[in-house]
């Protein structure tokens, strides 16, 4: 059972005392696959050390996260053209909108934001998208995007049953992780309205451990806690859920 991780920060502080064996963790839970989203510029060269150190498993994303869009995001988004000219991605992201922390910068996020599809579209890229406090303004840059060149994943969707299937007619993904498992996450009541190949699994460590771990530091080996939800939902082996959830991120990475 090979299982895909799209979405894991493996590259982050919280895992600089243990990242080789939070790894090693990871592999020997079945988690061949491990998708790697940016942040900004400053988290670059410890995601490039971490492809070199493990190149068999880590896919690579370049993006500018909305949350890190500053006065000087122009400055970043040149940072993100460089990258995608000169190096190997599988996707552009983590991007996006997130009005939860602050919405004065509505507007640069939601520049950014169209700025970066237009370059995943240029690439032939996925995109993955960060949304938070602002399913509105994210379909509306969404819509004004739509077609066959966009595609890619939701991250940690959270929206209702019609945001899914709109999210679905971009042709996105969508991404599942520890929130399936929480009490309150209520995307468990209507998950098995949605056909499992518009699913792909993920953990978004450090953060969002699923229960047991809700509030500790997450990890891609808790995958497994995600898949085991799945099963209970979808009445399905967690196999079959592997099989299928690698599959589609397959369609979409490409690899």
């Amino acid at each position: 059972m090979i299982l895909t991780d799209t979405h894991t920060h493996l590259y982050s502080e919280a895992f600089r005392e243990d990242r080789d064996i939070v790894i090693q963790n990871a592999l020997n839970e079945g988690v061949k696959r491990f998708f790697i989203p940016a942040i900004d510029s400053t988290y670059t060269d410890a995601m490039m050390q971490l492809r070199e150190d493990y190149p068999e498993y880590m896919f690579l994303m370049m993006g500018l996260h909305p949350t890190h869009v500053k006065e000087n995001y122009k400055e970043e988004l040149s940072h993100v053209a460089e990258m995608l000219a000169e190096h190997k991605f599988y996707g552009v992201g983590e991007i996006g909108i997130d009005l939860y922390w602050d919405k004065t910068l509505l507007t640069e996020q939601q520049h950014a934001f169209q700025y970066q599809i237009q370059l995943a579209k240029q690439y032939k890229l996925p995109i993955v998208i960060h949304c938070r406090d602002a399913f509105d303004e994210i379909f509306e840059v969404l819509e004004k995007e739509k077609g066959d060149d966009l595609f890619g994943i939701f991250h940690c969707f959270t929206g209702n049953l019609d945001q899914a299937h709109q999210a679905i007619s971009y042709n996105m993904k969508l991404g599942i992780g520890g929130v399936v498992t929480f009490k309150n996450g209520k995307i468990d009541t209507f998950l098995n309205q949605i056909d499992l190949k518009h699913i792909v699994l993920e953990t978004d460590s450090p953060y969002l451990a699923p229960v047991p771990y809700r509030g500790k530091r997450n990890e891609s080996a808790y995958l497994i806690k995600v898949l085991e939800k799945l099963e209970d939902i979808y009445k399905v082996s967690k196999q079959q859920i592997a099989k299928i959830t690698s599959d589609n991120s397959m369609e979409i990475f490409g690899v």
